[in-house]
Order: structure tokens, then sequence, then C-alpha cells
């Protein structure tokens, strides 16, 4: 029985371990993202004006609706006007891509 057990934590745990925390990603989209999209997911129109950019409305059916792995690579990567967010580790664009998902319309 104790092996079993000890087989199944060996199995849980990774799962566990690594799932993605919204409110880590909240503190993280706060430092990171906040100043273009905006506290709540809205766009911070004055500065999409000024870099005649089109900042995404976090909460839109469009960006919702793009997976886990797309909206990492927008992060990390970046599109468009976007740059790369290059402060953030792979655990935290996690944190923010499961922070965004709480945004949701």
């Amino acid at each position: 029985m104790r092996r079993i057990l000890a087989t199944l934590a060996l199995v849980c745990l990774p799962a566990t371990a690594y799932a993605a925390d919204a409110k880590a990603g909240q503190a993280a989209y706060d430092k990171a993202c906040k100043s273009c999209h905006g506290a709540d997911g809205t766009a911070n129109a004055s500065l999409a004006k000024m870099l005649k950019a089109d900042i995404k409305d976090l909460k839109s059916p469009d960006v919702q609706g793009e997976s886990d792995a797309a909206l990492k690579a927008v992060v990390t990567d970046g599109k468009g006007k976007m740059k790369p967010v290059k402060t953030l580790s792979a655990t935290e664009v996690a944190d923010v891509v499961a922070y965004v998902r709480t945004l949701k319309k």
C-alpha cells in the first residue's frame, strides 16, 4: 500500500507543482503588462494612440479565444509593435496567462 501511495504521489506531484497561479500572475502582470494593457486588461488608449499601435483588450473574445501557448508566445516573442517581455521567467509567463484568463468578459 505504501508503494502505491508513493507512486501516486510521484505521478501527481508534477501536475500540481507546475500549475499556473493566477494570483502570482496578477503581481507579474502589474509589473510587466499593466502600463500598456491597463489594470483590468483594457488597453491604455493614450499609449496606443501615441505608439500608433493596436493594443488588444485582454478581456475580448479574440484574445480569450487564443490558446495558452499562443498567449505565452506573444508575451515571450512579442507581436506587431509589442516587444518581447524579457523580465518574466517561464513560470511567471504561465502565471500571467492564468491571470489573463480571469479577465474574460
